[in-house]
């Protein structure tokens, strides 16, 4: 794996997370705003906005620089409409990362002909 297709995985990894908790915030807010007088829709509304557009951009330089398959392009946009998927993300990325980092390491060694 080289470097620019490393760090687009990484930024997707990284937008994983703040991505979720701001959808379950949003969430939140619109409950509270329905059963008491806090309306925080909006605010959180525009941050989870650009959350999930830097997550939709970070998610096609990734599919592009990583060729995945239609399925797993498709998983891993699923998981940024899911309200917890984007904690699913990042942890299914992070695994990613580590075991190309294993196999780099093995080729580097000449222990595998990975």
């Amino acid at each position: 794996m080289d470097i620019k297709t490393a760090a687009a995985l990484h930024r997707l990894r990284l937008i994983s997370a703040p991505e979720a908790i701001s959808f379950l915030l949003l969430l939140c807010c619109s409950v509270l705003k329905r059963t008491t007088s806090f309306d925080g829709v909006m605010v959180m509304g525009m941050v989870h906005g650009v959350l999930f557009i830097l997550y939709v951009v970070f998610w096609l330089d990734a599919w592009n620089r990583t060729k995945w398959d239609l399925k797993t392009a498709a998983l891993y946009f699923l998981l940024s409409v899911l309200p917890t998927g984007g904690f699913f993300a990042e942890r299914k990325l992070k695994r990613e990362a580590e075991s190309s980092v294993i196999a780099a390491r093995a080729r580097r060694e000449g222990t595998a002909n990975a």
